[in-house]
């Protein structure tokens, strides 16, 4: 597939040497892959209810068994007393994504992040000042103004699933979100939206030729085709009314047995193509693939 735009920028923070190692921080699992080619991922379950992703809260509930299956991952590579570093990709709502649009965006890194600060201000829920903020530009859009894509996450938030990775004397050099790394797997053709479930959380995307140009992400009260189609549906009708064209790809992700009856279901109801993203840990995948080092027989993990 060609490489989007997206990670290229999120791992262009990167200095040498490269990180040795990349960790996915599921709902019911964190999974370890070594950064080479062709390197097996291996996983540890987590116990129900120990990680609980929110934008705005604390997310690890049970910190000793995060940091159990972590010592566990590392179990498996051998014992190494030098410090390694690491990849840290966090689940789906544990940030908050916008794109946000500005009419004209500041070219000095210094102005820029104030601004961005600003028009966050009047959409979290605690103080801007607290939060870690990330973000990255869009190409200009057709009207002359520039979209960027921002992920606030209060900084307490980073640092409780930070803790366990020092202890194990890893650094940590780059956090993201699974989402954003997946969509390294998704060619920057036509226009696609992505429905990736994780736990009971339903992220949804509209990418319009390798730009992202809206995200969200939604608790869903429970899992059923009828309440994922009810935030699906609309976003389908916005990308039409937005971009000109209708949504030409539905990608789905982490359907599990929901998969094919979701498949036939939208396929026939939106009149879209209908593909899926078969790995189980999509952001490590994502984030692997963006280093050249996904595998053609890579399935995930390989090891509970």
């Amino acid at each position: 597939m060609i490489q989007s735009p997206i990670l290229a920028k999120l791992t262009a923070v990167f200095q040498d040497p490269p990180p040795e190692l990349a960790f996915e921080i599921g709902p019911s699992a964190v999974a370890l892959a070594r950064a080479v080619s062709g390197a097996p991922t291996f996983e540890e379950e987590l116990p129900p209810g120990a990680i609980s992703p929110s934008p705005v809260r604390d997310n690890v509930i049970e910190p000793e068994a995060l940091s159990h299956a972590i010592k566990a991952l590392l179990g498996k590579l051998g014992s190494s007393r030098r410090q390694r570093r690491a990849v840290l990709i966090l689940p789906d709502h544990s940030a908050r994504v916008s794109v946000l649009d500005f009419d004209k965006f500041p070219d000095k890194t210094e102005d820029q992040l104030p601004l961005l600060q600003f028009r966050l201000k009047k959409t979290l829920p605690y103080d801007v000042d607290s939060a870690v903020i990330s973000y990255f530009t869009q190409p200009v859009t057709k009207k002359g103004s520039r979209e960027v894509v921002a992920v606030a996450t209060p900084l307490e938030v980073i640092a409780r699933y930070e803790a366990p990775f020092r202890a194990a004397n890893i650094h940590v050099g780059m956090v993201t979100i699974s989402h954003l790394a997946m969509l390294d797997m998704v060619a920057p053709v036509g226009v696609t939206i992505a429905a990736k479930l994780s736990g009971g959380i339903l992220t949804v995307m509209a990418i319009d030729h390798g730009v992202l140009r809206l995200v969200r992400s939604l608790e869903l009260t429970e899992i059923t085709l009828d309440e994922i189609a009810a935030d699906l549906y609309p976003t389908f009708a916005y990308s039409e009314d937005s971009f000109g064209s209708r949504p030409e790809t539905l990608l789905l992700c982490g359907f599990g047995g929901l998969a094919l009856e979701a498949a036939s279901r939208f396929e026939n109801e939106l009149s879209a193509k209908v593909e899926s993203i078969p790995f189980r840990n999509p952001g490590l995948a994502g984030y692997l693939h963006s280093r050249k080092l996904l595998s053609r027989d890579w399935k995930g993990a390989v090891a509970a």
